[in-house]
This record gives C-alpha cells, structure tokens and sequence, in this order.
C-alpha cells in the first residue's frame, strides 16, 4: 500500500531535504519510495511543497499528491496561508511545528501531532543564516506520529546526508523531536537512546 506525505513549508526551510530523508529512511528499510518538489515562487521564504511516496511495491504513479496520508507543516503560520488540510484522508495525521498541544490547533476533526522543532534547533544551535534548521527534526517527529518508518533509519539517512558535527547534530535534532512530540489522538511514552 502506498502512503503519500505532503510537506508544506518556506523557501530555504529544507522541505524538499525533508522529503528526501523521509524517502531515504524508508528505502534503508526496504521499501519503494519517491521524493520530489513543487516550486511556486522560488525564493527565500515563500511557501513552497515538497511529496514523498512510501510503498511496500515499486510506485508507477508520478503525479503531484493529492490525497495526502500525512501532512507535514514545516512552519506554523502557514496553517493562515495554506490549506494544509486539502485532500487529507479522513484518518490523515497532521504533524506541525508548533509550541502549541494538539488540542490548541483549530483543525477539527483530524489527527494532530505537533513538536516545537524550532525550539529544538536553537537549543541545538542548529542554524543556517541565523535562523533555525527544523526539518531534521520534523523528519523524527513525522518517524513517531506515524511509524512508518524507524527512528534509526532517520538517523542514519540524517549522518549520511551530513557527516560529521553537523549530521551529529541534526540527527539529535531527530532524535528529540521524535521524543517530545505530542499526539493528539493517542499519548504514548517512547524514547529513543543510541
């Protein structure tokens, strides 16, 4: 079966990367997966999408996603520009970057996971250009809030993506996103230590 993941995010927030790791950690696992961009103003801070498709059989489908199973925010105030819900199956999750709970997002009617990935990037001090690197560790959260894919392939798809101190600490960024998020539906204790 074939679970399609929409992100939606700002120019130069490391959506299209995102996608990519999500991609990239589920192909360690054995599946078939696509990982692509949709580009509307190609600039720095525009909202942009990026698509992930994750199957169990090779994927002929090629086209945009329009029924998405999981929708990523990458940054909160879209939820007042964009319609993040468009499409989303009825039992679709939603996870977002937020401070917020689940239940203080005016989404009714649909599953909601939030984590403050941006509060993680700076108390990692994991900044590009003096603003916060958030999509590692909305990769982590999007590994928990679904469970398709684990933990130590994010981590993995993260170091090899990024060697050294940095992929160290985007794959904590990960890590603790995968930690601390919220679940809306259904609150479940896990952790991850390496």
């Amino acid at each position: 079966m074939i679970k399609e993941i929409r992100i939606h995010g700002r120019g130069g927030q490391g959506g299209v990367t995102a996608a990519e790791l999500i991609a990239r950690a589920a192909y360690k696992e054995g599946k078939w997966v696509q990982a692509f961009p949709y580009f509307g103003a190609e600039r720095r801070g525009a909202p942009v999408k990026a698509f992930a498709r994750i199957s169990d059989e090779p994927i002929l489908v090629r086209s945009q996603i329009y029924n998405p199973d999981y929708v990523i925010v990458l940054d909160e105030s879209l939820l007042e520009m964009a319609n993040v819900t468009e499409g989303l199956k009825r039992d679709g999750i939603i996870i977002i970057n937020t401070r917020k709970k689940p239940s203080e997002i005016d989404l009714a009617g649909y599953k909601i996971a939030t984590v403050d990935a941006t509060g993680i990037a700076l108390e990692l001090e994991l900044l590009v250009a003096g603003l916060p690197v958030v999509n590692t560790a909305m990769v982590g959260a999007f590994a928990r809030a679904t469970g398709e894919i684990k933990i130590e392939s994010v981590v993995e798809a993260i170091k090899e993506e990024w060697r050294g101190a940095v992929g160290e600490k985007n794959a904590k960024a990960a890590v603790l996103a995968y930690e601390r998020l919220i679940k809306g539906w259904k609150e479940v204790k896990v952790s991850y230590n390496e």
